[in-house]
């Protein structure tokens, strides 16, 4: 879909594009084979598109996969979309709010992948909400705020390096990130915007249970960015298992959340729950 496509089909049916839900569509054609192309999709694939807009990502998802489950919440951006794949066989839309959507009911993703550029207000949220689902995607290719995807790919002692790092790299690999500029946008959005790749761990870290877990653990040492880790989680468990604990893995008692690497805090999670 060229640009003056898009500006004609959004001028026709008077949409004004709305910037609180992120509402800045991908045209470059460039840019959207790179995206189809990270996904790596195959003819038998189950693909979650989040926020397809007019459908530029969505048409080119569907001439390589099984199936499109495309989740778009503008009612107005809905029906265009209903009308331009009304003939497209493997391609099913959703008029909803993705996130309540992914949160409304349990779902088995373990044999989908997530390919997407989403809205950038819930870009966070929807990762999240995926990456902790019992069967999670195999693969997540996501078109997000520059920022948010810094933090996602960050390792230990990085600047962008935080709670959102643990919670996705738990279950995911991180393994391509590449910028898109400006202009490849309409409207052009006031941030840099980067695509990524998370590649679904072969062998989880920890089990269910375990995960819940380590997200309490690494929500509350990450609460107070500023505080001694230790002294962030000693209300919640006895301050000798703790001491303990950090000894035998090699964290240092003075030590502050974003210089605990991942593996450090899989296993704290393991030592504290025994």
């Amino acid at each position: 879909m060229k640009l003056s496509e898009m500006k004609e089909i959004l001028s026709k049916r008077q949409i004004q594009l709305t910037k609180s839900l992120g509402q800045n569509f991908l045209h470059d054609g460039n840019q959207l084979r790179r995206i189809v192309d990270a996904g790596a999709i195959r003819p038998a694939d189950n693909i979650l598109e989040i926020g397809p807009g007019l459908g530029p990502l969505t048409e080119l998802i569907a001439m390589q996969a099984g199936k499109v489950l495309a989740i778009e919440m503008d009612f107005r951006l809905f029906e265009v979309l209903k009308e331009r794949f009304k003939t497209v066989s493997n391609v099913e839309l959703l008029h909803a709010d993705a996130l309540a959507y992914l949160k409304g009911a349990r779902h088995d993703w373990k044999d989908w992948k997530l390919v997407a550029n989403l809205p950038y207000s819930v870009a966070s949220p929807i990762l999240v909400e995926l990456a902790q689902a019992q069967a999670c995607p195999e693969r997540l290719v996501a078109t997000l705020q520059l920022e948010v995807a810094n933090r996602i790919m960050a390792q230990t002692d990085d600047d962008h390096y935080g709670l959102l790092t643990l919670l996705l790299q738990l279950r995911y690999q991180p393994t391509e990130i590449f910028k898109i500029p400006g202009s490849c946008f309409h409207p052009s959005p006031d941030v840099d915007s980067a695509c990524i790749t998370l590649v679904r761990r072969e062998t989880p870290l920890l089990d269910p249970a375990a995960s819940i877990l380590f997200t309490r653990i690494v929500k509350l040492a990450f609460s107070q960015r500023r505080k001694m880790m230790l002294k962030l989680l000693k209300g919640s468990w006895p301050l000798d298992k703790l001491q303990l604990a950090f000894e035998k893995i090699g964290i240092s008692p003075m030590a502050r959340a974003e210089a605990v690497s991942l593996l450090q805090f899989v296993e704290l999670t393991r030592m504290v729950s025994e």
